[in-house]
């Protein structure tokens, strides 16, 4: 068990496609907490994710409670604008999971008023009132991963459809 990454009824394809592919670069789960705003076979879904679907450790979750009944409390650090705490003060462990709620909602209300003290935000300037979700999940996990010093193998083959390979598949140096 590793980090993981719980959206809370995310409504934006493409963004949950791009935390997918993301997840799928860092070997991380995802757990996305229903009602969509889409369908998993959601073509923005799918395309947003490309090809790297097989590689992710994809948990759908019904509602909240189901969520709940498979990750413990202690386990979960959320993620809002209306955090008080910096995201690089939060407590993460090897098996925690990242919370953030949808693109149009944020964080439920109940959330921030139970674990107010669990809830960090990423500094922004005044002019933003929030970041893209898959922008801020992105910087929050490779913070996560930098502060556990949590190895993501630099010296890996290139992937079958990188540059390096397409140009040695045609006698040209990469």
């Amino acid at each position: 068990m590793g980090l993981s990454i719980a959206l809370i009824e995310p409504r934006i394809p493409p963004n949950t496609g791009n935390i997918a592919r993301m997840c799928a670069a860092t070997d991380t789960a995802l757990h996305v907490i229903e009602p969509l705003g889409f369908g998993l076979d959601d073509a923005q879904l799918r395309r947003a994710g490309l090809d790297y679907w097989d590689a992710v450790d994809l948990w759908v979750h019904p509602h909240w409670r189901a969520f709940r009944h498979v990750v413990s409390r202690e386990r979960c650090i959320y993620f809002s604008s209306h955090g008080t705490r910096s995201y690089v003060d939060a407590p993460f462990s090897p098996n925690s999971v990242l919370v953030f709620g949808s693109e149009t909602d944020g964080m439920p209300r109940r959330i921030l008023e139970k674990h107010p003290d669990e809830i960090f935000r990423i500094p922004m300037g005044p002019a933003v009132r929030s970041l893209n979700l898959a922008t801020a999940a992105g910087i929050v996990l490779y913070e996560a991963i930098r502060q556990l010093a949590v190895p993501i193998d630099p010296a890996r083959p290139d992937p079958p459809h990188s540059s390096a390979n397409l140009s040695a598949q045609h006698g040209n140096e990469p």
